[in-house]
């Protein structure tokens, strides 16, 4: 098992279709599952796009070889939350990732062998759009560790259902167990008066999840200040617990720690 022997649950988050925030849902499902007492690790394998470490504050921060291999940027003196991501080992933040899809493979290889997470109950591992090269190439990396399942991430509209609808399908090829549907971008919170109005409409991930017979985990809406929170790296779940958005995020996470009995409290 190398440096995926002291992690008890590997998570996936995946959309067949790029800007539903599956960073956002990563970030916020990392930062939910350390407030209820966890130690958990992001793996960014969204190589062209790594906005992990802007999304935790993280920016120029460097990774350091260690005697297991890489170490991760840990973002405390507990080591309670750990990061990864290609972001990391840019020489600038602008800099573009263009390479073939075989040097990106071989990077989520060593991405998974060779970072030493040390002990952790949860890694969340955010993946690029889509459903091909480096898709497979993470799936087939993580196989052997078993992963606990994946979050399939939409936004309401009829095109966004559809493109994620072929992800499902993707999971059902690939045998990896779809743990449930979020449907991000949920209509929009009011900072004043903390209504929720339907920008985008309301109710294409719940009956996503239906008609594909998985688990419907939650509506996050859009809240300006989880926006903020993420363009300059605060934690939402600690700052904003008054917040409609800060109450989805919470239920979906609970929902992950009971579906993994064995790492309740």
């Amino acid at each position: 098992p190398g440096n995926l022997a002291g992690i008890r649950h590997i998570i996936l988050v995946l959309s067949g279709k790029g800007g539903v925030g599956k960073s956002t849902i990563s970030t916020e499902l990392a930062l939910a599952l350390r407030h209820a007492g966890k130690k958990v690790g992001i793996l960014d394998v969204d190589l062209c796009g790594p906005s992990i470490p802007r999304m935790f504050g993280a920016q120029g921060r460097a990774v350091h070889q260690c005697d297991r291999g890489w170490a991760p940027v840990f973002l405390d003196r507990e080591q309670s939350i750990s990061l990864m991501s290609v972001g990391f080992l840019l020489e600038k933040p602008d800099e573009a990732v263009v390479w073939r899809g075989p040097k990106k493979n071989a990077l989520i290889k060593q991405f998974v062998s060779d970072v030493a997470w040390g002990e952790l109950d949860y890694l969340v591992v955010d993946t690029p759009p889509g459903t091909s090269d480096e898709h497979m190439a993470t799936i087939e990396a993580l196989r052997p560790y078993q992963p606990l399942g994946a979050l399939v991430v939409t936004t309401p509209q009829a095109v966004s259902v559809g493109d994620v609808r072929r992800e499902l399908t993707f999971c059902r090829k690939t045998g990896v167990r779809v743990m449930g549907v979020v449907e991000n971008m949920s209509g929009f919170t009011c900072p004043h008066c903390t209504e929720c109005t339907s920008v985008f409409s309301r109710g294409g991930g719940e009956e996503l999840a239906r008609l594909a017979g998985v688990p419907f985990l939650g509506s996050v809406p859009l809240d300006p200040e989880l926006m903020r929170s993420l363009e300059e790296g605060h934690d939402f779940i600690r700052e904003f617990p008054g917040s409609p958005t800060f109450a989805a995020l919470i239920s979906i996470a609970r929902k992950i720690l009971d579906a993994t009995p064995t790492c309740l409290p």
